[in-house]
């Protein structure tokens, strides 16, 4: 059963790659949406936690919230929720 977050435009599950995949899907991901909307990343491990919401702070879009799913641990999987802003990454 899907975790029922904030409704979004866009989501991708980088669950499988390992960093820096994990950065460059993101940004990609990014580079496709227009500023305002809102999109879901779900993501795994504790490298690709620490480094892509660093990332897409860095580069001035929103965290909106980043939360583990029930019953995973702090390795397991995460949704993090993001609003692009205007910035550098078009």
């Amino acid at each position: 059963m899907r975790n029922e977050g904030p409704v979004t435009d866009h989501e991708i599950d980088i669950t499988g790659d390992v960093c820096p995949f994990t950065f460059v899907k993101t940004k990609l991901l990014v580079e496709r949406m227009q500023c305002g909307e809102v999109a879901t990343v779900r993501l795994r491990g504790l490298e690709p936690l620490k480094n892509v919401p660093r990332s897409i702070l860095e580069h001035g879009h929103e965290i909106i919230s980043l939360e583990a799913e029930p019953g995973q641990g702090s390795e397991g999987i995460h949704r993090l929720v993001l609003r692009k802003t205007e910035n550098a990454w078009g």
